[in-house]
């Protein structure tokens, strides 16, 4: 159950909310976010909401069977629009490309893959400061001096980034310069990273863990969620398999899986789900027509040079191709 309170409710009314869904049988969590205030109440009894609802302060009430309460499509009919400011809005009705190196290497590079998007009008680049990489001997990113240079360089020319926080000892140190945050597959149920996520408020991209279910990608949002953030995206990457002719099994079916069961806006990132860059833009196009709200993927001027991932990497004729068939493939996708 989901009772979401008028602004500006009353400490006395509050509690007097609190107090009824106690004597129900429910236990009551109260979570504010950016855009509200609300009661999750978790229990089983059956009873008529409407007592609920006709208490003073209340400005809606909900059933939400799911495990997952706040971020379920069962009470949110209309989906998130998350706005980055500028014209930038992800969600339902806009196609998002987010575009850029696995890492952030030099000034040099970053300049490159701005006037690569400006050229392209893509307003949301992406690159690593911090890299989980599986070998301990790997280029793990220029940290936070390679992000203060990013922000710079990217602000100045109307791009939003997107980069991965590692651990919650990071978050205080990259938000002034962060417009999402990134929670990578590893971390996915890093439950102490994603609580501290929700109360940084800055948006945030979840990516769905290694061999995670889309029941876990859910509950990992709903933390998010109830800490106190209401801007979250989640990412289909790819999960592991037993084949080996590709990196992951890029899961398509999730997408509109993910759009019945949530109101978040979901991503698909095919550089990951395949790791294979002569199959992104087919495994792209795919995810735009399964309704993907937008594609997340890997550039870099020379990929066979890049510090990181150049084998899922494209260059910039082929980025610039890839979206120019995305943008296509959207338009004839809200035709149908």
């Amino acid at each position: 159950m989901i009772i979401q309170l008028q602004q500006g409710i009353p400490t006395e009314l509050k509690e007097a909310i609190l107090k009824e869904v106690k004597q129900v049988g429910f236990n009551a969590n109260e979570v504010k976010t950016q855009e509200a205030h609300y009661i999750v109440g978790i229990g089983k009894k059956d009873f008529d909401i409407r007592t609920l609802g006709q208490l003073p302060g209340v400005a809606d009430i909900h059933r939400v069977s799911d495990e997952y309460k706040l971020i379920s499509r069962k009470w949110r009919v209309n989906p998130t629009l998350i706005d980055l400011g500028d014209d930038v809005v992800i969600g339902e009705g806009n196609f998002s490309i987010m575009a850029g190196p696995c890492s952030i290497e030099s000034e040099r590079q970053i300049e490159l893959v701005v006037e690569h998007l400006k050229a392209n009008n893509v307003k949301i680049m992406r690159g690593g400061v911090f890299k989980p990489r599986s070998s301990p001997y790997a280029f793990r990113g220029m940290g936070l001096e390679g992000l203060r240079m990013f922000h710079q360089l990217c602000s100045e020319n109307g791009i939003k980034i997107i980069t991965e926080v590692m651990q919650v000892s990071q978050i205080e140190d990259m938000v002034d310069y962060v417009d999402v945050f990134q929670v990578g597959a590893r971390n996915s149920q890093n439950f102490n990273l994603l609580d501290a996520l929700g109360e940084a408020q800055k948006p945030v991209l979840l990516k769905r863990g290694i061999s995670g279910t889309l029941e876990e990608l859910l509950q990992a949002a709903e933390y998010i969620f109830s800490n106190g953030n209401e801007k979250i995206m989640l990412c289909e990457r790819g999960i592991r398999s037993y084949e080996n002719a590709y990196r992951n099994v890029l899961d398509l079916n999730a997408v509109p899986v993910l759009k019945a069961k949530t109101h978040l806006p979901v991503i698909v990132d095919p550089s990951h789900g395949i790791g294979l860059r002569d199959y992104v833009e087919p495994m792209s196009l795919a995810a735009v027509m399964a309704g993907a709200d937008g594609v997340i993927y890997e550039t870099h001027q020379k990929p066979e040079e890049a510090f990181s991932d150049g084998q899922q990497t494209v260059n910039f004729q082929e980025s610039e191709r890839l979206i120019k068939r995305m943008r296509q493939a959207f338009a004839l996708r809200e035709s149908f």
